[in-house]
């Protein structure tokens, strides 16, 4: 791009495997300059708020999963003096999380969300930020982020909520996939995959504004990038994602989007 502007990679280049895509995408220089290093709607308060409803104590261990550039694993760290171990799908991504994180009890590793490189029960907490929308097993995810936390733990995820039935058409795409949308579900569609592995919602909470300040964030830095940017492919890919944008915060006006905490109970008994 032009004028300094990072490049906008492909949302989904053909035939590309979804997760491999959106490892690529979130790892980037466009995706840090359209979102910062959050990559989550609400960010940082919208972490410790996560935080606070699973109750997190000192001392606890979590397991981050997609943790990205590590982020959120430091913030739990400094301000709750948790223990975090990061697992990141992106080999470059946490070769940058590591090369960013000062804090004790942090680690990277690489890992498959859907296959944890981590032993059975050895958490207090797992935690995913908005991240589950995008698995393509997202029953698979949750029984793994199940597996590594002992009984009684908690899984604390934050993510997109979608009614998928009432999104247009483009919202429903595997570009829109990696875009955190076609694959979202209901709020009672996450209590379901955690039902589904033995997990008891406890605590939820509504974030639907945070939602729509990261798309009123991301459409302004586009339209930048149209202005920009010369003709040709790169022009093509600002004005596809800028059409995406524009179609999801017109759903998040009408509801059928929104932004969800939710923190789940393993039962003791497993």
């Amino acid at each position: 791009m032009s004028a300094g502007l990072p490049e906008i990679p492909s949302l989904l280049a053909a035939g590309g495997d979804a997760k491999a895509c959106c490892a690529e995408l979130y790892a980037s220089e466009a995706a840090r300059w359209l979102l910062g290093d959050d990559l989550h709607p609400g960010g940082e308060r919208a972490t410790s708020r996560l935080a606070e409803l699973a109750g997190l104590q000192a001392g606890e261990r979590v397991v981050d999963v997609a943790a990205g550039p590590g982020t959120t694993a430091r913030l739990l760290a400094r301000r709750y003096g948790a223990d975090v171990t990061g697992v990141e799908l992106g080999a470059a991504t946490v070769e940058r999380a590591r090369a960013l994180t000062r804090e004790d009890g942090v680690r990277f590793v690489c890992g498959d969300a859907e296959a944890l490189p981590l032993a059975d029960g050895d958490f207090d907490v797992a935690l995913s930020e908005c991240s589950l929308c995008t698995f393509p097993d997202q029953p698979r995810a949750v029984a793994e982020m199940t597996r590594v936390v002992r009984p009684g733990g908690r899984i604390a995820i934050a993510d997109v909520t979608a009614d998928t039935d009432a999104l247009p058409a483009a919202l429903r795409t595997a570009a829109a996939r990696v875009a955190c949308v076609a694959e979202a579900r209901t709020e009672a569609g996450y209590a379901e995959l955690l039902a589904a592995v033995g997990c008891e919602v406890v605590a939820s909470e509504r974030r639907d504004a945070d939602l729509l300040g990261m798309v009123d964030r991301v459409e302004a830095r586009l339209r930048v990038a149209r202005m920009l940017v010369a003709a040709g492919e790169q022009r093509d890919r600002v004005r596809e994602a800028l059409a995406l944008v524009r179609l999801a915060r017109r759903e998040a006006e009408r509801g059928t989007l929104g932004y969800v905490l939710l923190v789940a109970r393993r039962s003791a008994s497993a």
